[in-house]
């Protein structure tokens, strides 16, 4: 549900707690004012790589793309933009743009925003905006998603409601919060003045001082820690891996301003022609659910992004056994993907969308996608120099050592990120299983709408991508016909249809060694002293690599992370005890 307004003078005044989000012709000078002005920006960004804002009231948005216009002319070359905003009940996207509209001078910043505004799930939401900025948008509750977050702010926006109105967004432990995710010598500024605010700033640190006020304001708040910021060190990096956990390590470290060193490996499940990206289904809707949640939602942000990477959209989940029916309204009805995201449907509209005569009851996804591998690698991967095979790991001089099979040296680097897939186990003590899959296609007929039924039959452009075969403990990588019939077998029994008209056909097939991990959620993130690792992905790599990548990149670099720490926890690799393999 997104939060009901009511328009005074033009300004957007929310009915829920009775105030306005800013004052009627003054928004954007309020804005500057008392939150740019107020926390002393440009100034305090001169000779930074890396900055870090933080906002508690989202809003409208509008202080952010205040920042993000002064950011734009003021940076430094090359530095990044990282802003971390809470708000528990967004508006609408419609009232968004109302509300907007007024200052075209944001225009071409609010465009991309607008277009990722957040349509009803609680959560995440990552967002580029332009001139290196990333926006992590977190809608929930402010106290929540403070204790989540790993990040130090170096600049606070404090922007809730008025403390009478809304005394939550103002309370002695949500402050608290705000000083230990403070940077050394971070600012923060607020438009009140309330004592209750000064003393919560002031246990936490913070030394205030009162400013005139804007406008209709008599007085504002500055506060500031003391000491310096911290700088930060550009590592040099290097990637193993160029699936699709290696290609989205190099997309995440660019956009945190690194190009790594990329040494090949063979692409795995990456190198089928069509990948489903879809969301692991769990009615539970706990942390597992919400990692794969927003996993999904970013994945799928990222591939709608790449001029031809979307084969086609939607897809099917179809019943199993009969709880699933009750279990797929469960889904539909959480808060963990938008309204209307997942819609139980009977088995006469899954036949009628399947092209079948009768088909199982289901579960529509909406978001889910059918991509193609091959464009989304090379676009990740575009201008790489792919580097040697690498068979060991050795600590040398301070860095990490990386060494072919002839015992060759390639190169040293501060941080190494390992995302070779099964080939991962041979280079840390990891408890990788590995799983042969072979996946069978053709070029015709059309397969319809993507589905899945613990097999998965999904379209190709032309054609149909349906299996897979699914054998652990299996490291071979030959393919066979009697995989291609067992494919069919199981496409027989949930599409009899479709493979009916495959009988005959001669079939293309493609067989890669996967790797799970034995709680089948992948790992990502430091094993300690510059090694990372993003790997155990399973059959869902595609959907759980962008945003896990992300999550490697910024622990490499210190940069503010995604996830939230309990979801953090549960794809840390020291949960398993690993450590780099002895040279």
């Amino acid at each position: 549900m997104t939060e009901p307004l009511e328009w005074v003078e033009g300004a957007p005044r929310s009915a829920r707690f009775g105030d306005v989000y800013f004052q009627p012709g003054e928004g954007l000078d309020e804005t500057r004012a008392v939150f740019l002005v107020g926390c002393g920006l440009p100034e305090a960004w001169k000779g930074r790589i890396s900055f870090t804002v933080a906002e508690l009231g989202f809003g409208t948005g509008l202080n952010i793309l205040a920042l993000v216009e002064l950011w734009s002319r003021t940076r430094e070359p090359g530095a990044r933009l990282n802003v971390f905003s809470v708000e528990a009940y967004p508006m609408s996207r419609e009232d968004a743009v109302r509300a907007l509209f007024v200052w075209p001078e944001l225009a071409a910043i609010a465009e991309p925003l607008l277009a990722e505004w957040p349509l009803g799930r609680r959560g995440l939401h990552r967002i580029e905006l332009p001139h290196d900025v990333t926006l992590d948008l977190i809608v929930g509750e402010a106290t929540e998603a403070l204790t989540g977050w790993s990040g130090a702010a170096d600049a606070w926006f404090l922007d809730g409601f008025a403390p009478a109105k809304n005394p939550q967004m103002w309370s002695e432990e949500l402050l608290a919060l705000v000083a230990a995710r403070s940077a050394p010598g971070a600012r923060a500024a607020t438009f009140t003045v309330a004592g209750a605010v000064r003393r919560a700033l002031t246990a936490g640190g913070f030394e205030i001082e009162k400013r005139p006020g804007h406008g209709r304001k008599r007085e504002r708040l500055e506060a500031r820690l003391p000491g310096e910021p911290v700088k930060l060190q550009v590592p040099r990096v290097a990637v193993i891996g160029a699936g699709i956990a290696g290609a989205s390590l190099i997309r995440a470290f660019r956009r945190l301003g690194v190009e790594p060193d990329l040494f090949a490996s063979r692409a795995g499940a990456s190198g089928n022609p069509a990948a489903l990206v879809a969301p692991r289904l769990d009615a539970g809707g706990g942390p597992v659910a919400r990692l794969s949640a927003h996993a999904h939602a970013r994945a799928a942000s990222l591939y709608r992004q790449i001029p031809e990477a979307v084969i086609a959209e939607g897809g099917l989940e179809l019943e199993r056994q009969p709880r699933d029916r009750a279990r797929f309204q469960t889904l539909a009805d959480w808060d963990g993907f938008d309204p209307g995201a997942l819609a139980p449907i009977g088995p006469d509209d899954a036949a009628a969308w399947l092209g079948e005569a009768k088909a199982a009851a289901g579960l529509f996804e909406r978001d889910a996608l059918t991509v193609a591998p091959p464009v989304v690698l090379e676009t990740w991967l575009a201008k790489a120099l792919i580097g040697p095979r690498v068979d060991a790991l050795e600590r040398r001089g301070g860095g990490w050592a990386l060494i072919d099979e002839a015992g060759t040296e390639l190169g040293r680097f501060d941080a190494v990120c390992l995302a070779a897939g099964w080939e991962i186990a041979g280079v840390v003590d990891l408890p990788l299983e590995p799983v042969r899959g072979q996946a069978s296609w053709t070029p015709e007929p059309e397969a319809g709408l993507a589905a899945g039924w613990g097999g998965y039959a999904v379209p190709l452009n032309p054609g149909v991508l349906f299996g897979a075969t699914h054998d652990r403990g299996r490291t071979d990588a030959e393919t066979s016909s009697e995989d291609d019939a067992r494919n069919l077998e199981s496409l027989k029994k949930a599409r009899p249809a479709l493979a009916a008209r495959l009988e005959g056909r001669p079939l293309m097939s493609r067989a890669s060694i996967r790797a799970t991990t034995p709680d089948r959620l992948p790992v990502a993130g430091a094993l300690g002293d510059g090694v990372y690792v993003l790997g155990g992905l399973g059959g869902r790599g595609f959907s759980f690599a962008p945003l896990l990548a992300e999550e490697v990149a910024a622990q490499a670099m210190g940069r503010p992370r995604p996830l939230a720490r309990e979801l953090a926890a549960l794809v840390d690799p020291k949960r398993f005890g690993l450590k780099p393999s002895a040279p």
